[in-house]
Formats: C-alpha cells, structure tokens, sequence
C-alpha cells in the first residue's frame, strides 16, 4: 500500500503593505494626498519585503544567535559580537529606507513621524528586533539636538540620521545596572577626569542592548556628585577608537533570555571609557528623557506591528485548516477568537499612532498648549496599554495553531517570546502606572486634555452606534477621573489602583480613536470594517477599576507569612 500522509500548509504573507487595511486607511486619513503618494512606493516595497524576501530570511536563520569572541587566537581580548545575517541585511534596509532619517526630514513638518513609524511598522516584524537600537538611536538624535551641544550634534547627528549604509550610526543607551533596572537613580558607575581633563567612566552595564552600536548615551555619577538620580549626569561615548578596538570596555557576556535573542544585550564593563558630558554635570535622569519618550513610543508602535504579524499569520492559516469537516475561518468560535484579535489590533495601532502624531506635531512647533500636555501623559499610558495587549494576542495566536503553534521550526513561538519584552523594556507596566499617577498629580491639565480630547472626537461623530460608544469612552474616563479623587490622599489605595487606572486610560482613548477612525471610513470609504472592530473592542473589558482591600491583597502577596481572621 503507498501511503501519503496529509500535511498541512502553512500560513503565508503577502505584501505587508498592501494587504494591511488599518495602516493604509489611516495614512490615507492623516496624510496630505501628495505626501502620501510621494511615501506609498517605498512603504510597498518594504512591505514586499516584510513579507516575502525578510520574512524567509528570518525563518532560515531561525537557529542562529549572535555570538561573542572574546579572545584572539593569539590571546588578545577582542571583545568581538557577530551579529545574524538577518541584522546585517536589516542594518542596510534600515538606512536606505529611513527608518531613523525619516523623523529629521523637515520637508515633511509635522507628517515625518507617522512616515518614520509607518515604515519601522512594516521593519519590525521581519527583522529580529533590530528595531532595538533604531529606537535608541532615534532618541539619541533628539536628546543630542535638544542638548545644545553643537559639538556632539555636529559629530553624531549626521551619522545617526544618515540613509548611507557606510556612514549610518546606531546609538545604545546604557542605564540599566544591577542596583536596579527602572531604579537608576541607585547607579554605580562613576566619572571621573584624568590628567588630560578628559572624563572616563568606570562601572558594570548590566544590561545593553545595542553592544554593537558605534555610540552610547549613559548615566554616570561625576566624582563627589550626589547622590540619586540628580547627581547622576548624561554622557556621550563612542564604543571604538580610531584603529576599532573598543574603548577601555569590556564584554562579560552576552545575555541569556527569553526572547528577543537574536538582539545581542551585553553586560558591559567600563575600565575608564572615554566619554564626553551632554549637558551639565548633573541632572542626567532627567536629561535623558527625550531619549526614554522615543524609545517608549518605539515599544509601543513595535508591539502593535507584532500583534499585525500574528493576526496575518493566524488568518492566513485559518484560511487553509480544516477541522471538523470545515475550515476554521468558517467557524464561528474561530471567527469570534480571530475577530477579537484584530480589534485589539486595530486599538494598539490607533493609540501608538495617535502618540506619534502628538509628536510629530510638538517636533514641527505645531502642536497646541493641551496637545503638549496631552503628549507628556500618553507616552507612559501607550507603552503600558499596547506591552499588555501585545502579550495577550501572540499568546492567542499561537493557541489558534494548536500544537503546531509550540513547534519552534514553525517560527510562531517567536512571537510569544519576543512581545514578552514589550511589558519590560524601558520601564515594567507597575513603574509605568506610578509614572502616570505621578504626572497626573504634578499636572493635571494632562488628564484635562486628555478628557477634552475623547470629548472633541465624539462631538464629531454621527453613526449612531458610533455616537453610542464614544459616550460610553466618554463616562468610563469620568469614572477614572472619579476614582482619582475619592481616592487622593490615600497613598496606598492610590498605588495599589494605579495600573488599573492607567489601562483604562489607555482603553478608553483607543476606543475613542477607534471610533473617529471609523467614522471617517464610514464617510470616506464606505466601510464598516472600522466600525465593526469599534464595536468588538467595546465588548471587551475597557473600564479596568475595582475596589482594592489592601489587608486581603497583603495577605493574598504574603501568603505564607500572614494570617485573616
């Protein structure tokens, strides 16, 4: 008998451009028609790519990792990182498409940001989290252009902002020490200056994520400075010397983690680097903001182009799957599962972008009083919204594999593993909630115009199912507001709701967005799909606050060193 045993096709993708109706309807929405026009082409070709020739890139380099020499044949200390094919393709891309370049074209005004991050969209997927140190180095860029130091921007911007593959910098951004991740205030590395009256910096990175980069912006206390994160001061560093050998640093190891392995994050020591004061000689936690804004808002956008590829995978395969006699895309529970997918989808994207919008605007001096407000609140609020949902959906993509989502030559379990980082990197979901108390009780016009502006989306709006959950975004952020105030003063129950109050802050905005985006569709498009995934999202858990009895969750945290009566 010759038996042939079925084998099942996998998921396809096509043109991540073309085939992705959320980015193309909302570029058409806020963009000019001639800009537009002029950014389709290469947004096309790299959504060709995205899909086709990166994509089976990253598949076949699956196994490989970077790796680190340390040493010589010869005994000499090299310190040297061999990065994947996939980031080495991607390093060119990324400069000859902009992906950096983009952000500083000031013939674009206020549109350069939702360009650039349109493009890093599409990137992202395909090309093993090499959007890492883009991140870092768009926020490099702008912290040295908001600096004033016209040394520094005159050495690095260039470099950093470049679209020539030969001259293109990448920027790393070393804060993390083993005192403590989001605590840098607690960092150990010191500056010291030598007889030259150079500064150098001694002290271990413990987590760094561009090792490979040519520059760092890094925190280091300046010899005899205070204490805590004032006395703390930001510098610049370059990692090579004229003849390539690193500069007085060492690397201990590359780091073994969960996900985003193919991202080559080193525990680094500083035995007297060379480095170069941004600004003054203190204050560096603070004048390394810029830097964190960017970076969070990178996260926010690269967690939603995670859970866009896992959406296109997972409706793809139901598309080809049979089970129980039909095709999953068939099925309701399955159509139900994937529908719930896409909303959440469609919610990250709309409230990461309406953040680049915000700046964009603030970059080109358009921006208004309540829209700078606004923008100082929404970047911590969308990195901790979209780093939730991002886990959340790549952990249902995988469960609609079945078992073939668990199969590593599959390449799905990537995704889990990959988004995992979205929570952690550049502040945890708790420091960023206790960010947003923070802000809200040092400026409450923040909240203000964060209130004012679901209020002016749904004044626009005329569907009547549209009108109906604007009003209820609407009164779920009167009942934030609420819950603020009945509980002020009371520290603890303040803390210990903030992450609740700071997702439904974000779920309450990216149903609002939702909503105008729908409208205009409705309008401009004659498509309810918009609509439809606004109605969805609604179905979801939007209004996340809840009554905290600290003695039970006390007891429930210390389980067994504490009794209830």
């Amino acid at each position: 008998m010759n038996f042939k045993p079925f084998n099942q096709p996998g998921p396809q993708l096509g043109n991540q451009y073309d085939t992705d109706r959320v980015l193309r309807t909302y570029l058409r929405r806020v963009l000019p028609p001639d800009i537009l026009a002029e950014a389709e082409p290469p947004l096309r070709e790299m959504g060709e790519l995205a899909g086709g020739e990166l994509y089976q890139l990253q598949l076949d380099d699956r196994l490989n990792m970077p790796v680190l020499t340390q040493w010589s044949p010869w005994g000499e200390r090299i310190d040297h990182i061999e990065v994947t094919a996939v980031w080495k393709r991607a390093e060119r891309l990324a400069a000859e498409f902009g992906v950096v370049a983009t952000a500083y074209d000031r013939s674009l005004g206020r549109y350069a940001r939702p360009l650039q991050f349109a493009m890093a969209y599409l990137f992202h997927p395909s090309t093993d989290v090499y959007t890492c140190p883009l991140a870092m180095t768009d926020g490099a860029a702008r912290t040295l252009l908001l600096s004033g130091n016209q040394e520094l921007i005159q050495r690095a911007v260039p470099h950093l902002t470049s679209r020539d593959p030969a001259t293109f910098w990448t920027s790393g951004q070393w804060m993390t020490e083993s005192t403590g991740g989001s605590d840098v205030g607690t960092s150990e590395t010191m500056a010291c200056r030598d007889s030259t009256d150079i500064w150098q910096l001694f002290g271990r990175k413990w987590f760094t994520s561009a090792a490979t980069s040519q520059i760092a912006l890094t925190l280091a206390r300046p010899g005899g400075g205070n204490p805590g994160g004032r006395g703390l001061a930001l510098f610049y560093l370059e990692l090579r010397d004229e003849n390539g050998r690193l500069n007085n640093i060492e690397v201990n190891r590359l780091k073994d983690k969960l996900g985003t392995r193919k991202l080559p994050t080193a525990e680094l020591m500083l035995k007297g680097t060379p480095a170069i004061p941004v600004m003054e000689l203190a204050n560096g936690v603070r004048n390394i903001v810029p830097m964190l804004h960017l970076t969070r808002t990178w996260n926010s956008v690269m967690a939603t182009a995670t859970m866009r590829r896992g959406v296109a995978l997972a409706r793809d395969y139901a598309q080809r799957r049979q089970a129980f006699g039909a095709l999953l895309a068939d099925q309701p529970l399955h159509i139900d599962t994937l529908a719930r997918l896409q909303a959440e989808t469609e919610a990250a994207f709309l409230l990461s972008f309406f953040l680049v919008e915000l700046i964009g605007r603030d970059e080109a001096g358009d921006a208004s009083t309540e829209e700078v407000e606004l923008l100082r609140l929404l970047t911590s609020i969308a990195k901790l919204t979209t780093g939730r949902q991002a886990v959340d959906i790549a952990s249902e993509v995988l469960e609609a594999y079945g078992g073939a989502g668990y199969i590593e030559d599959t390449g799905l379990p990537l995704l889990l593993r990959d988004s995992q980082v979205m929570p952690i990197w550049e502040g945890t979901t708790n420091v960023l909630s206790l960010d947003v108390l923070r802000a809200v009780a040092h400026d409450p016009s923040g909240l203000v115009a964060f209130n004012r502006k679901i209020s002016q989306i749904v004044a626009r709006v005329q569907d009547p199912a549209l009108v109906e959950l604007g009003r209820m975004a609407i009164e779920i952020v009167h009942l934030a507001i609420h819950w603020l105030q009945e509980v002020k003063g009371d520290r603890p129950a303040t803390e210990a709701g903030a992450r609740r109050f700071a997702q439904t802050l974000g779920r309450a905005l990216s149903l609002a967005l939702m909503v105008e985006q729908a409208q205009w569709s409705l309008d401009n498009e004659h498509d309810g799909r918009a609509r439809a995934a606004a109605r969805r999202f609604a179905r979801g858990p939007i209004n996340l606050l809840a009554e905290t009895n600290l003695e039970e969750d006390r007891a429930l945290a210390n389980d067994e060193s504490l009794m209830l009566a």
